[in-house]
């Protein structure tokens, strides 16, 4: 075999394994065009098992292989807490029920075996929201460099309040969501507990004369961080927590000042809604 039919093959079998690589790229979401929007949530009030972690975001990969080993059916959900770049808080798990459905006895049981706990996330009306394909495992991680820069933009252009940040995934698609309102409802106990300690030791400091800078939420995912987005107002009211710097703000500047409804494609009635949700006295139960 001559030498030039051997460049003939090599050059060949490059470009092969170059479309090969292009086509899987694409495959997995590469260039899907993702598309920000305000309005109703993928999920309602839903019912998940979970597990509480601390750590490097990217770590999270054994909680979701755990969680979808015990219900493989089931969807997953990630709620991530705070900024990569300090602290990093997040909670994975399954969701055992959405709406009114009751959660499966014996499913619930076996997740608690397991060392998985059970908890309830609120329903709200509102939330920034889009969808990432999934197609292959390599979705997850361009969703994350795609996804979450454009949803940082969208929050921090129109100054929401909105976090933590969640994701859905379903057998072919993740749906990702950030609150506009009842935050504090996606809190975990063991999120909760911490949120204390941090302001104690806040007030601490603050007591010192040290300026402290608010705890940040980030913007991440299961396989990696692409951005962040800064957290405001993330006190619980019914824990007597009060923030130094904004105890004045109001119900309109909790969904940031500056910005209108009209801003977030929202017609009058939703806005009607989101903001009697807002401001609806907290139930029994109810953070």
């Amino acid at each position: 075999m001559s030498d030039l039919t051997l460049l003939l093959l090599l050059v060949v079998l490059l470009v092969c394994l170059v479309v090969t690589i292009g086509g899987f790229l694409l495959y997995s979401g590469l260039l899907t065009d993702v598309t920000i929007k305000t309005g109703p949530p993928p999920i309602r009030n839903v019912t998940i098992a979970y597990k509480f972690r601390e750590g490097a975001y990217k770590d999270c990969g054994a909680a979701f292989t755990e969680s979808c080993s015990i219900g493989p059916k089931l969807e997953t959900i990630a709620v991530f807490y705070d900024d990569p770049k300090q602290k990093c808080r997040y909670v994975v798990g399954s969701v055992l029920s959405e709406g009114r459905e009751t959660p499966d006895e014996e499913l619930q049981k076996l997740y608690e075996k397991f060392g998985f706990k059970v908890f309830s996330l609120p329903e709200v009306s509102h939330a920034v929201t889009t969808t990432f394909p999934c197609t292959t495992p390599l979705s997850y991680v361009l969703g994350a460099h795609r996804v979450y820069p454009r949803l940082a933009s969208y929050i921090e252009e129109r100054k929401l309040c909105a976090f933590p940040m969640i994701e859905i995934c379903l057998s072919d698609v993740v749906n990702y969501m950030v609150p506009l309102s009842r935050q504090t409802g996606f809190f975990v106990p063991e999120m909760k507990e911490e949120m204390k300690t941090d302001v104690k030791e806040e007030d601490s400091d603050e007591d010192r004369g040290t300026d402290i800078t608010k705890t940040s939420l980030a913007a991440s995912t299961a396989a990696s961080l692409a951005s962040s987005l800064p957290l405001r107002d993330i006190m619980d009211a019914n824990e007597d927590i009060k923030p130094r710097d904004q105890s004045d703000r109001g119900s309109n500047e909790s969904m940031g000042s500056g910005s209108s409804f009209e801003e977030l494609d929202m017609d009058q009635e939703d806005a009607v809604e989101l903001m009697a949700e807002k401001n609806k006295p907290l139930g029994d139960g109810e953070e």
